[in-house]
């Protein structure tokens, strides 16, 4: 009778295990194309993604930079005051969507041109996304980016430019 009832505990738990393992792949395998990576602009210069690779793409609207043209098309640039990265949508953007304004795009680089799917833009006048704080530097300001990573960088106005050696 004891052996029955071990037999009977080895089965359940074995059961038990086998259904975790297939769950967590079946989880794993429907997340797969659910997961975007969010990258800076001189990130995307840095290490270019793949054709395919749909990411996240976050900074600041250049100023000067937001054309609308025919349609539902825009188009503007994104930078992190040390790279730049130009980015084409065609929809609707958020009306809090703006020049000197964080945003977060999702889409994937088609050459040079980051084609969005989805612009999202901050809800309020002090909000900034996380990614995009860091990415323009520590307290959000310009210039905490220039003196960060890319030391090389200077920022000038509504502009970063890249130093240099004169």
């Amino acid at each position: 009778m004891k052996s029955l009832k071990k037999q009977r505990r080895v089965q359940i738990i074995a059961v038990a295990a086998v259904a975790l393992v297939l769950s967590t792949g079946l989880i794993g395998y429907a997340m797969r194309d659910g997961i975007n990576y969010f990258r800076s602009p001189s990130q995307v210069h840095a290490d270019p993604p793949s054709p395919n690779e749909v990411f996240r793409l976050g900074g600041m609207v250049a100023e000067g930079s937001l054309q609308r043209g025919q349609g539902e098309l825009i188009s503007f640039t994104v930078t992190d005051f040390c790279s730049t990265v130009s980015v084409t949508y065609r929809g609707i953007l958020p009306d809090l969507f703006g020049e000197n304004e964080g945003t977060v795009a999702t889409g994937r680089l088609v050459g040079d041109v980051f084609e969005a799917s989805e612009i999202l833009a901050k809800h309020d006048e002090t909000y900034m996304p996380r990614e995009v704080a860091a990415a323009v530097g520590a307290e959000g300001s310009p210039n905490a980016a220039a003196a960060g990573e890319h030391p090389e960088c200077e920022y000038h106005g509504d502009y970063a430019t890249r130093a240099s050696n004169t």
